[in-house]
């Protein structure tokens, strides 16, 4: 037990710059309150032992906000930032060395039985208030921008991001290490808004042009009308 204490904590010593020292860690970060409390609940849950399962998960989500039911499996390393809002249900699986922050749903679809929570690889990022719904796989070294949600498998070295998520980046590129840059992702929709805002700029311009008879080519159709004016009129 004191060894995954020691673990737990350095996790948070990793991945916080905000951490000062162990006694803080301890009584005052709800994400590793709520993974040790989960610790516990799994350990019942497993011996079948469910009501007192779900009883330390409630007062677990009473204390931190954090809604993690005893069925999730969850592997090392995994990092809760804030984690106010965040929820796994059931049949989640989790990774080892993931990061979460608040907000965060790792969730189902409906109300189908069996595997319906999504399988989350290792080294994955989820940024706030992203959703994770069904019984779908992120793979490993994925990251996933704030907000967006996500409903289909994402293979391994890619970035998702919008509504619903959507790939893109997949560099293939191993990542070697924990990637907390989840502020420097790639937003399509935007990058579409912006071209879509420097066409309609060109548009207007050459339109002014046009109105004011300033085009490059205007003195050109100017000369070729004049020409066909005179050679109609020398014919008549």
């Amino acid at each position: 037990m004191f060894a995954m204490l020691r673990q737990e904590v350095q996790v948070v010593f990793d991945r916080d710059p905000a951490a000062r020292s162990v006694v803080e860690i301890l009584f005052c970060y709800p994400g590793f309150h709520a993974i040790i409390h989960h610790r516990i609940a799994h350990f019942f849950y497993r011996h079948r032992l469910f009501f007192v399962a779900r009883m330390i998960s409630h007062i677990n989500r009473f204390l931190t906000g954090i809604e993690i039911h005893p069925g999730a499996k969850i592997g090392t390393g995994l990092f809760i930032d804030h984690g106010s809002g965040v929820v796994i249900g059931e049949t989640t699986e989790i990774g080892n060395n993931v990061t979460l922050y608040q907000g965060v749903t790792l969730g189902g679809t409906g109300k189908e039985k069996g595997k319906r929570h999504p399988t989350i690889g290792d080294n994955v990022t989820i940024s706030t208030g992203a959703k994770v719904l069904g019984n779908i796989k992120i793979g490993n070294n994925v990251k996933i921008g704030g907000g967006s949600v996500v409903l289909k498998d994402v293979p391994d070295n890619c970035t998702v991001v919008g509504v619903p998520g959507r790939i893109v980046v997949r560099d293939g590129a191993k990542v070697d290490q924990v990637d907390l840059e989840h502020n420097a992702l790639p937003d399509p929709v935007a990058d579409m808004f912006t071209i879509m805002q420097e066409r309609i700029d060109l548009l207007e311009k050459r339109l002014a042009e046009m109105e004011k008879g300033e085009l490059p080519d205007a003195p050109l159709q100017h000369a070729r009308r004049a020409k066909g004016r005179l050679a109609n009129s020398g014919t008549a």
